[in-house]
């Protein structure tokens, strides 16, 4: 496994509003557990779309590991369309305009802005078709946007020799138990 996809939520489907928020930092957690499993498994490149919560967070984790750990790791955004982040609020414009200035490599699917959803279900073609695995965060119990995503990877990995990894609720639930564990007795 050489590239793998990560997407899941958007901040407002999990009732996160701000960057802070203390659930981000058990997500993060979730999320950097598996990149190291992943970049052990052979892992170079990381691919995401852009899209807010979940995608820019792994970024983060990404960025955070290669100061730390993996320095070739490798981060690449492709998004959708041109100019995603056009209605965005300007703190999120912010966020975004950050992970874009230390991304590896950085395109869009589509050459112009948006027009309709059928762009969206392109760009989870291309991401999917471009990579070997992907991770995401979503849940079942939970609909959300990562949905769509997911049931195209599922018909995806039917034909072909695709990796699907998924963290779910319970995941973030261990990570918070640990800790609460490790802070009562140390």
């Amino acid at each position: 496994m050489r590239i793998a996809v990560i997407s899941g939520y958007k901040p407002f489907e999990l009732g996160i509003f701000k960057r802070q928020d203390e659930a981000v930092e058990y997500i993060k957690e979730a999320i950097q557990k598996n990149i190291e499993i992943m970049v052990e498994e052979g892992l170079e490149w990381i691919l995401i779309s852009g899209q807010l919560g979940t995608e820019l967070w792994a970024a983060e984790v990404v960025y955070e590991l290669q100061l730390e750990k993996y320095p070739d790791l490798k981060v690449g955004i492709i998004t959708p369309f041109l100019e995603q982040e056009q209605g965005w609020k300007e703190s999120n414009k912010e966020w975004y305009e950050e992970i874009l200035m230390q991304a590896d490599y950085i395109d869009s699917v589509s050459k112009k802005p948006y027009e309709g959803p059928e762009q969206l279900k392109d760009k989870n073609v291309f991401l999917l078709q471009k990579s070997d695995a992907l991770l995401l965060f979503y849940d079942e119990e939970k609909e959300g946007s990562p949905k769509y995503l997911y049931n195209l990877a599922k018909l995806y990995k039917e034909k072909t020799e695709y990796d699907i990894r998924v963290i779910q609720f319970a995941d973030i639930q261990s990570i918070v138990e640990e800790k609460q564990y490790n802070d009562e007795f140390y």
